[in-house]
């Protein structure tokens, strides 16, 4: 009598909603080579190349001195206007650019998934990594231009605050990938909703601290900006670089919950859907 085979990986019609991490790290090399992928064909056939990473948040942040601080006269709490604009773009284009690449992953993947198989997820986390890549340069212009400040003297550095920036970029950048992963499925199946993502995208920037603080915020309407999971997240950011947060402990705790629910339930939606997607691709 022969002994049935023991397969290491078995593939079925059926779908699971947990993330097999066993499958995950044997696909690691994929992840790789998916981000080196996506990182060079961002910038092939570009006059400036990567350049493009320093010189987008520049000139986003001297838009912003101009209309908001010099223009409309928005206080930029005892900050040099430069550098509060540029906290809060650099931490801004983190979490718009997640969300706006997780959120394709399906409508811009459709061929690829459905000729070969692998997990999904895959491609969400190779867009996750490039980012943070992304991110890493522009955060070394951060501390440059605050290096500059606080060598000049505008500027007292706090040492024992920094760590508090690694919790708002781990927060932000959670929100982000879990928004991604939902919008992800459900722009699969309804392409309109993709012009609704970005539209809201753009709205949220408007009720987030990006460009103002919430020092300067009407007391009567700090409660609603703080509905935003995200205004905690950059308050905090701004705080790692000051020591001066304007935040509550409360706030910090709910953009916490906030990032764990939205993170656990865009996987679980994301596993579950992923492959039964494809007859709609």
């Amino acid at each position: 009598m022969i002994e049935s085979a023991k397969w290491e990986w078995e593939i079925t019609s059926k779908t699971s909603w947990f993330v097999n991490l066993k499958e995950l790290y044997f696909y690691k090399d994929l992840l790789l080579s998916q981000t080196r992928k996506d990182f060079l064909g961002a910038y092939q056939q570009t006059l400036l190349g990567p350049l493009w990473v320093l010189i987008q948040p520049l000139l986003t942040v001297g838009i912003f001195v101009v209309v908001f601080n010099n223009i409309l006269g928005v206080k930029t709490d005892g900050y040099p206007p430069i550098l509060f604009n540029l906290m809060g773009v650099t931490l801004w284009t983190l979490f718009s650019e997640v969300f706006t690449n997780t959120s394709r992953t399906f409508t811009q993947n459709a061929a690829v998934f459905s000729k070969v198989y692998f997990p999904r997820i895959i491609v969400a986390l190779s867009a996750l990594l490039l980012q943070f890549i992304l991110f890493g340069i522009q955060l070394l212009l951060l501390g440059s231009v605050f290096a500059y400040y606080v060598i000049t003297k505008q500027i007292i550095f706090h040492a024992s605050s920094l760590p508090l920036a690694l919790v708002a970029i781990v927060v932000t950048s959670g929100i982000a990938f879990g928004a991604g992963l939902i919008f992800s499925v459900l722009t699969a199946k309804y392409r309109d909703l993709t012009s609704l993502s970005q539209l809201l995208t753009k709205l949220l920037m408007f009720v987030t601290p990006v460009f103002f603080s919430l020092a300067v915020v009407p007391q009567k309407a700090v409660a609603y900006v703080m509905i935003n999971p995200l205004s905690p997240m950059f308050e905090l950011f701004r705080a790692a670089f000051s020591g001066d947060y304007h935040g509550s402990l409360s706030g910090i705790g709910f953009s916490v919950m906030f990032m764990v629910v939205i993170v656990t339930s865009g996987i679980l939606l994301f596993n579950k859907m992923g492959d039964k997607l494809l007859d709609v691709l």
